[in-house]
């Protein structure tokens, strides 16, 4: 870290599309129908099939002092099938930090729940991991009292693969300590996104 913690830099291209790294082939609206959710049940796991539509569009490059980082701004919206009742939704940001190779991401979840996972990715990476640990002052985990007393999350991870064919995909493993239970449980999600309903949309004064 550079001892000037102010200065920033300086030109900052403005083409946050061009300069995403591993994270552009996700911009666009997306959505995909066959997802699987393994969840905790009082009688064990339960499968569950969901619909999802995502949105990740671009942000302006931020900078904090010397640091740049681009990035895409997201919304998670997921159903069952033919179920209009929402199943899950997310927020957060998907980061890219050129000058460590760094990928973020950010979720914030409406159960009182919210974590940062990150991980070291090549900028042409094709795949790549992120993880978040409780307890971490960086790429931690943190909930409401009701969640850490009865689903204390200790650990997510998330796997991204990004496809030949454009399409891409994840795979989540969110590690739970349950109220009662001695062993840890593994509450996993995967999908694939494989229809593009959208192109992303970049600031239109920047774009003009």
């Amino acid at each position: 870290m550079s001892r000037d913690i102010y200065t920033e830099p300086y030109p900052v291209d403005l083409d946050t599309l061009a300069n995403l790294g591993p994270l552009r082939p996700l911009a666009g609206i997306w959505q995909g129908t066959r997802g699987l959710d393994v969840k905790p049940k009082a009688e064990g796991p339960k499968k569950q099939a969901y619909v999802e539509r995502i949105e990740l569009q671009p942000i302006d490059p931020v900078t904090n002092g010397p640091q740049l980082l681009y990035g895409l701004r997201y919304y998670t919206h997921i159903t069952k099938p033919d179920n209009v009742k929402t199943y899950h939704e997310q927020v957060g940001y998907w980061l890219w930090e050129p000058a460590t190779s760094t990928v973020m991401h950010t979720l914030t979840i409406p159960r009182g729940q919210v974590a940062m996972a990150a991980g070291t990715v090549a900028p042409d990476a094709t795949t790549f991991e992120l993880k978040a640990t409780q307890g971490l002052e960086t790429w931690g985990i943190c909930s409401a009292p009701f969640i850490q007393e009865a689903f204390r999350t200790t650990d997510f991870v998330i796997k991204v693969t990004v496809n030949a064919d454009g399409t891409w995909g994840y795979e989540e493993d969110t590690v739970m300590q349950i109220l009662g239970r001695d062993e840890p449980f593994h509450h996993t999600d995967k999908n694939l996104l494989n229809v593009k309903l959208a192109e992303p949309t970049p600031n239109p004064l920047v774009r003009g």
